[in-house]
């Protein structure tokens, strides 16, 4: 079972950008899983599942995102932990 759980709203030039792409990259390079999609509003939603210590770096990850991207902030919820997930992905 995961240790921790996150849903972020990630907001700013995180549409177009490739965002989602990093956003998968990292959180699987991280062990993580989740999903990540875009949202009507411009912004960036993203739910993770992992280890506290992976899902903080991801969270900072989040905040550099990819080279084109600007974020301009992020709402952290904590929730918990479900299990549910089995891989991270792009949701549409």
């Amino acid at each position: 079972m995961p240790e921790a759980r996150i849903h972020l709203h990630i907001s700013g030039r995180v549409q177009g950008v490739s965002y989602r792409s990093f956003a998968v990259r990292e959180a699987r390079s991280l062990g993580l899983t989740g999903w990540v999609r875009n949202l009507p509003d411009r912004r960036v939603e993203l739910v993770a599942e992992g280890d506290e210590a992976s899902v903080e770096d991801l969270i900072s990850r989040c905040y550099e995102g990819p080279p084109l991207a600007i974020v301009r902030g992020i709402d952290v919820r904590r929730e918990p932990p479900t299990g549910d997930l089995d891989s991270f992905r792009i949701r549409y």
